[in-house]
């Protein structure tokens, strides 16, 4: 497999259970750049809200959204990879105050086939009571959002490859925020 270099700090995002921590390590390495597993960035109070199956408010959000964004400015212009559900516009707008250059990665896919994968996970947080709330919270990319989707059929090779073709194609797009595939 080719690895690549890529000065953009990919953020990959999508519901509970998409596979965000599987494939962004694996995304980072196809793309020699650092990942940083967006779950550690969560202050312990958010952490054991959502292992007792409380979601998480908006204010419980802005502190590791923050924490998220400063990492992405810190690796602008040097790449990097880092997880965020990110499931709401406002949310994505925060990453990008802090880091203007990130480019989305959403994972995307039935709720049936990411329920089933989050039911074999061993000693995540994340309860799968709370894939509902997930789901109703979510705002896919808008058109104006740097970012593709990407479905999450298939092994984390295949999805791994999905999301590196999927950059390269929007890279050899114009450079705007309106490139979105």
């Amino acid at each position: 497999m080719k690895t690549r270099r890529t000065p953009h700090v990919v953020v990959v995002m999508g519901v509970a259970g998409t596979g965000k921590t599987t494939i962004g390590p694996l995304l980072a390495d196809r793309l020699g750049v650092p990942y940083a597993e967006g779950d550690d960035f969560h202050p312990p109070a958010n952490i054991a809200k959502m292992s007792a199956g409380t979601p998480l408010t908006d204010d419980d959000r802005w502190p590791w959204l923050d924490a998220i964004g400063e990492w992405a400015h810190g690796r602008a212009g040097l790449g990097g990879v880092v997880s965020s559900s990110a499931l709401k516009r406002s949310y994505r707008d925060r990453l990008r105050a802090e880091a203007p250059g990130v480019v989305f990665v959403h994972l995307t896919g039935d709720r049936a086939l990411i329920e089933d994968r989050m039911s074999h996970r061993q000693g995540h947080f994340m309860p799968t009571a709370l894939l509902d709330s997930q789901f109703a919270t979510l705002q896919p990319l808008a058109a104006d959002e740097a970012g593709v989707d990407v479905d999450v059929s298939g092994s984390p090779e295949e999805i791994t490859e999905r999301a590196v073709a999927a950059l390269a194609d929007l890279e050899g797009q114009s450079p705007s925020p309106s490139a979105r595939r």
